[in-house]
């Protein structure tokens, strides 16, 4: 990003203030954009108000802010009324996984907004392609897919349609790093875009191997928390085969492929627990069981977590061999 941007004047609204679309928002105050917040559910912008008001206690105690909480809120608004985007050059929408639902809504930002603002949604599993329909200007229409909480995880993925124009993803991109994330770029529309695509193969095939009691889910997500869990936060999958002998993955791969999972349904254990009204932690019934208590518990170690392994992959970022190499050459 050029160093002459000045995120203070470029507004951005957010649509949907719930758990994804607040935690959104505080990254974009803390990035030092004025953030438009809508939130288009009758009586609930006082919970989006108190979440926000809640993630920015945390990123202050955790050390994410360089001035006073109350600085950053002065530059957010919050309102029911999408008219109030209106000159916002950045709208990311996030609210529920319904394409009508948020076509109806891309059709009345698209009226409200300038045509040079950037139009995005947060969906996960929608085609962008599909959702470009919706708006005259296609090209400016993109998805950005965050992880939660997004004001201290890394991740971003900006996601192309096919009448998405590439500079202006490239512009996106750029963003990422004033956001902190290390952003990933999807060039062409695909089903689950890149990040979906590969943790769905690895949910169907721990599915698999319960399903077909081969192991407990117990010793599934032990497997991968001390084997992806070591090596992913650092290298992701293609340079860990480098590192590793990548001669040995391709022999093994003519081994194992054909014997890999190739469901096309959920599988049998997912769908009984989704059947018999479980909804994970929500509601403490899922893979696992959790008390109330458990579920406080575990809801406030992942908070802790997710602000370690932060500290830790900034301290390892994507470049992180670039910048030793000109440490090096700056020595000598």
């Amino acid at each position: 990003m050029s160093s002459e941007f000045d995120p203070k004047n470029f507004p951005v609204g957010i649509i949907g203030l719930g758990m994804m679309g607040s935690s959104i928002a505080v990254c974009m105050l803390i990035a030092g954009h004025p953030v438009t917040g809508v939130e288009l559910v009758e009586g609930a912008l006082a919970a989006a108000r108190l979440r926000i008001n809640n993630h920015f206690k945390l990123a202050e105690e955790k050390g994410l802010l360089t001035g006073k909480v109350e600085d950053y809120l002065d530059k957010l608004h919050i309102s029911a009324d999408l008219a109030q985007l209106k000159d916002c050059q950045l709208v990311i929408e996030s609210i529920k996984e319904d394409i009508n639902i948020k076509g109806e809504v891309f059709k009345a930002v698209d009226k409200i907004v300038s045509k040079d603002a950037y139009i995005t949604s947060n969906t996960s599993a929608i085609p962008i392609t599909d959702l470009q329909v919706f708006v005259s200007h296609p090209e400016r229409f993109f998805g950005l897919h965050w992880m939660e909480p997004a004001f201290t995880t890394r991740f971003l993925e900006v996601i192309c349609g096919e009448k998405s124009d590439l500079d202006k993803a490239q512009f996106l991109y750029g963003l990422g790093e004033l956001w902190q994330k290390e952003t990933v770029l999807l060039k062409k529309d695909i089903p689950g875009f890149i990040a979906n695509r590969l943790m769905y193969a690895m949910y169907r095939e721990a599915m698999h191997l319960v399903d077909g009691d081969y192991a407990s889910v117990e010793d599934v997500d032990r497997a991968c928390r001390n084997v992806a869990g070591y090596f992913i936060p650092m290298m992701g999958v293609f340079r860990w085969m480098d590192f590793t002998g990548i001669a040995s993955y391709r022999k093994v791969m003519k081994d194992l492929f054909p014997t890999l999972d190739n469901s096309d349904a959920p599988g049998r254990l997912i769908n009984k627990i989704v059947d018999e009204g479980g909804l994970g932690i929500t509601n403490g019934k899922g893979f696992y069981d959790y008390t109330e208590e458990e579920k406080e518990v575990w809801q406030k170690l992942y908070s802790d977590f997710s602000f370690e392994i932060r500290d830790l992959t900034l301290k390892y970022p994507a470049d992180i061999v670039q910048q030793k190499l000109k440490e090096k050459k700056e020595e000598k």
